[in-house]
């Protein structure tokens, strides 16, 4: 029996999909199959399932970004935005350090995490915490932004919001 179906298998493998496929005993009394009916031994046309098929792909040309996954739209959060952070006056952080939170909705799924851009580079290590502190950021004007990251690929950035620190300078 396994070696029928090892060799039902080889013919399958090899032969186009229009093949008819014939199942006889030969002369030694072994099950044999062929894509040419048998002279003078009697043969059973065998019924093939379908083919799996797979749909060709076509070439992305240079240049053209890659359509996201079909399981991750190309925003895959609705909201995506930094929270707690004044934009029409001035933050106060005598120390220079401060908190800002992450509004995402959709909550963030696993295995992304948020990565803050202060001033356009990435600060501090990525996480899946919607609260983020920033350490000794120097008085003046900054500009801050999240990102969605799976890995080192962007999902996703959030709009820059411009702001300034105001920290008591002691001689």
């Amino acid at each position: 029996m396994g070696r029928d179906f090892s060799i039902l298998l080889l013919l399958l493998l090899a032969l186009p999909a229009a093949a008819q496929i014939y199942k006889y005993t030969d002369a030694e009394g072994n099950t044999a199959y062929s894509n040419q009916p048998p002279q003078g031994v009697p043969a059973q046309t065998v019924e093939l399932p379908p083919l799996n098929s797979i749909e060709r792909q076509s070439p992305v040309s240079p240049g053209t970004p890659p359509a996201p996954a079909n399981d991750e739209p190309r925003n895959a959060y609705e909201i995506l935005e930094l929270t707690d952070i004044p934009t029409d006056e001035a933050l106060r952080a005598n120390n220079g350090t401060f908190t800002v939170g992450v509004q995402a909705q959709p909550r963030l799924r696993s295995p992304h995490l948020f990565r803050l851009l202060l001033d356009g580079h990435p600060y501090g290590q990525p996480t899946n915490v919607p609260r983020l502190q920033l350490v000794n950021i120097d008085r003046g004007e900054h500009s801050l932004a999240v990102q969605v990251i799976d890995g080192e690929t962007l999902v996703q950035q959030s709009e820059t919001v411009t702001f300034t620190v105001q920290r008591v300078h002691r001689p």
